[in-house]
Order: structure tokens, then sequence, then C-alpha cells
């Protein structure tokens, strides 16, 4: 395995196919935290974290639990429980080593459970790369990296809407436009822009 065949992956979960701004998963955090940088990277991080543990996760329980024992249909409610367990872990983490990010990101932290990105990436995965005839060690690391370039893209989509919001803040925006309306104009061109990257050719 060449990186031939993950940059298709990593491009197409980052641009292409990114969650929040081609997919529109994900937007309740894309909105509620993008108001400024460092909440929007401390939120990044999160979900890189989830994405790619979660894909890690659902993979042997998919791969080992649900299939053996031919309960796939329950792979909904399998993959809400690993990510419920993770996020969980990831907030006492994060509320013992930065207090301050914690309160900031407030109520959207453990609303990371429900964010329907992170359980669209697990479906995905079954999707693309669990149910082929893929060798298990290349299905085992398409999935991981797939969920990995995921949370990128989810990041980068966070960043640069808060990036956007913090200007936007310096500017004289019509008052009837201010907050949310204007936030999902922004994100609304910002799909537009990203919707360009389909006609990429790679490999």
């Amino acid at each position: 395995m060449d990186l031939g065949q993950l940059l298709p992956i990593i491009v197409g979960a980052m641009f292409v196919s990114n969650f929040v701004l081609m997919k529109f998963l994900g937007l309740c955090p894309f909105v509620g935290v993008s108001k400024d940088s460092d909440s929007a990277l401390g939120m990044g991080m999160a979900v890189i974290f989830v994405m790619t543990m979660a894909s890690l996760v659902t993979w042997f329980v998919y791969m080992y639990v649900l299939v053996p024992l031919e309960i796939t249909y329950l792979r909904t409610i399998a993959f809400i429980l690993v990510i419920a367990t993770l996020v969980q872990f990831v907030e006492m983490v994060i509320e013992k080593s930065s207090p301050a990010l914690h309160r900031s990101l407030g109520i959207y932290l453990p609303l990371i459970t429900t964010n329907c990105a992170v359980l669209g990436v697990a479906v995905v995965n079954v999707n693309d790369f669990m149910v082929t005839d893929l060798p298990r060690a290349q299905s085992f690391i398409f999935t991981v990296v797939h969920g990995f370039a995921a949370g990128l893209g989810f990041t980068l989509a966070l960043v640069l809407m808060a990036a956007i919001r913090e200007r936007l803040d310096l500017v004289d925006v019509p008052e009837t436009m201010r907050g949310i309306p204007i936030t999902f104009i922004v994100a609304g061109c910002m799909a537009i822009a990203f919707a360009g990257f389909a006609g990429l050719k790679i490999g």
C-alpha cells in the first residue's frame, strides 16, 4: 500500500466530501463553536480524536462482533455507544487539562455524542471499506485514515468559519443580517467554494 491509494481518501474526506460543507452533517457545533478561533480549534482537535478513534473501534466492533453474530442491523446502536464512550473520555481530559477551553466549548462538547458527522463517518466507513472485497488489513487502514481525514476536514471548515466570523465582527453588517443569518450565508458560499474540489483528479 502506498500514498497513491490513501491520497484520494484523504483529499476526498477533507475537501470533495467534506462532512460539514458538502454532506451538511455536524452543523450544530459548526455554527455554535465557530465564534472565535481558539474554541473552533479546540473543538476541531476533539472531533479529530473522536472521529479517528470511533473509526478504529467501530471497525473492530463491526468486523469481530456484529458480522460474526449476524447482527449488523444493530450497527447504529453499537456505533452510538462507542462514540458516547469516547466523547465522555475526551470531555474528562479537556476538563482536567484545560478548564477554560472546557467552559468555552460549553454544551457543544458533550453534543459530539449526537454529532451526526461522527456517526456519519462510521456509517460511510462500513459502506465504503468494510462491506467490500478489500483485505482486512487494507480495510482497517482505509477506515482509520478516512476517519482522521474527515476530522481534519471538519476542523478546517470550523477554523475557516471562525476566522471569517471574527472579521465580520469588525465590519458594518446590516442589523437584520447580524449573527446567524450572515453565518449561514457565509457557510453557503464556503460550500459552493468546496464544491469546486469535486473536479479534482488524483492519481
